[in-house]
């Protein structure tokens, strides 16, 4: 762009003063051309093989679709004429075009944490520059696996590292999906690792999120987070998890004045509450504090699934990593996970058939991010939900839970948020494990050359 800008002046200065122009003259044709050229807007077409409706899964033959700078101008029929003149075309007419997925929940600061000593490890000794460097690294995987909206929450002893990385995405430093982030995380003191108890107790230890205690310090922790760039605020609603004869339950992290007055400061300010909640003890407590999202539910029961269709909270299942985690953690002496195991497809079939709304999320990060993003689809499918279904729990579902109307669909004016895939994801679902085109704001990341 800047070479054309300067040949454009030279051809001008030495007409100008050849013709004997003022040169105030000069200043405003030069002027005018700069500008002209500066702002002209970049015109992408792209020639599509097929293109799904997330809404209906109707797919949509041989369409066009014209992008503007970073927005969806219009998408055309097969045979329609594109009446404007391209700067690029893109021809993925072999392929099937989806809408950017959205993982609503990961952890792009950390790398995988089965046991408690490969959580203590990234804590103890990686240093958080060291470790926001790693992020950069997953925040382009997301990109490249087809993700390109992502709600992080919480950044594990990172401190505001993902507020770092969501601004670095913006300014275009690192290539990276859409972030929302919910910064540090909330518990109740000594309730979540690293854990006093298993080191010298002399040490002052860091922590992987804020610890509170009381009503104010949840205040003021809300307060904080939000001052430092939190989109979302995220609680740790239980712990403790254990099998009784009936289902599962748990501890409760907060009394209801702290849970409340975190409730009521997210509400205040404006913002969003997700709460990490597994039984009935945590979920409960954490929708009448305000909660949007449930994170894992694991172990909810008939109650919890009620209050959810009732109040229209959504779900973050998150089924894979608890899969993935379930042996080692059994091994190192924890069988909860393998239970959840056993009970989620009954638990799964019983929230689809109540009509609880779905939001994908991975929790990846809490495994490697060189394993598949796309795994819950699967698990989704195995479940109950038609591939469809799934990929509406990626697309439309998690755009309304994050607020965001102009992504998650592609229709006119949209974000150009488009992935392509070679086959039809309506049929099988594993095809989305292989994403061969990557558009994120107009821009392409991804392309089969």
């Amino acid at each position: 762009m800047l070479y054309k800008i300067y040949i454009i002046i030279a051809i001008i200065v030495v007409f100008c003063f050849t013709k004997k122009l003022n040169m105030r003259y000069t200043f405003l044709l030069l002027f005018s051309i700069i500008t002209t050229v500066l702002f002209a807007q970049k015109i992408t077409v792209i020639k599509c093989g097929a293109l799904l409706d997330v809404r209906s899964g109707q797919l949509n033959k041989n369409v066009t679709i014209v992008v503007k700078d970073n927005t969806i101008e219009s998408i055309l029929p097969a045979g329609a004429t594109v009446k404007v003149k391209a700067d690029t075309v893109i021809d993925l007419t072999d392929y099937t075009i989806l809408p950017g997925l959205i993982d609503c929940h990961t952890h792009v600061l950390l790398q995988g944490d089965i046991t408690s000593e490969d959580y203590d490890v990234q804590l103890l000794k990686t240093s958080i520059p060291y470790r926001t460097i790693q992020g950069t690294r997953s925040c382009n995987i997301a990109l490249q696996n087809g993700f390109t909206s992502l709600r992080d929450l919480g950044t594990e002893g990172a401190g505001y590292s993902d507020v770092d990385l969501k601004r670095a995405i913006i300014n275009g430093v690192i290539p990276g999906p859409r972030m929302s982030v919910a910064t540090l995380a909330i518990n109740s003191t000594g309730h979540y690792p690293i854990s006093e108890r298993d080191y010298a107790w002399e040490l002052t230890l860091p922590k992987g999120l804020q610890e509170i205690s009381g009503p104010e310090e949840a205040r003021k922790a809300v307060r904080q987070q939000i001052a430092h760039g939190a989109d979302w605020i995220k609680i740790y609603a239980d712990r403790g998890y254990y099998k009784t004869d009936g289902g599962y339950r748990s501890s409760p992290n907060f009394t209801t004045e702290e849970i409340t007055a975190i409730g009521d400061e997210v509400q205040r300010s404006r913002r969003k509450l997700a709460a990490h909640a597994v039984t009935r003890d945590g979920i409960i407590a954490a929708i009448n504090a305000g909660a949007l999202s449930i994170e894992h539910g694991f172990g909810m029961d008939d109650e919890c699934i009620a209050l959810m269709v009732q109040k229209k909270i959504y779900w973050c299942p998150t089924i894979y990593v608890n899969e993935f985690v379930a042996d080692g953690r059994a091994k190192a002496g924890s069988s909860i996970n393998k239970y959840f195991s056993e009970t989620e497809p009954g638990l799964f079939k019983k929230a689809m058939k109540a009509g609880v709304k779905i939001a994908y999320g991975t929790d990846i990060g809490g495994y490697d991010w060189n394993m598949p993003e796309t795994k819950d689809f699967e698990y989704m499918v195995q479940f109950g939900y038609s591939p469809l279904q799934a990929i509406q729990t990626a697309t439309i579902n998690a755009a309304d839970l994050l607020n965001q109307p102009l992504t998650g669909e592609l229709k006119t004016g949209n974000l150009a948020d488009i992935i392509a895939v070679k086959g039809d994801p309506t049929k099988n679902i594993e095809i989305l494990s292989q994403v061969k085109f990557v558009m994120k704001d107009g821009v392409v990341y991804k392309s089969m050359k």
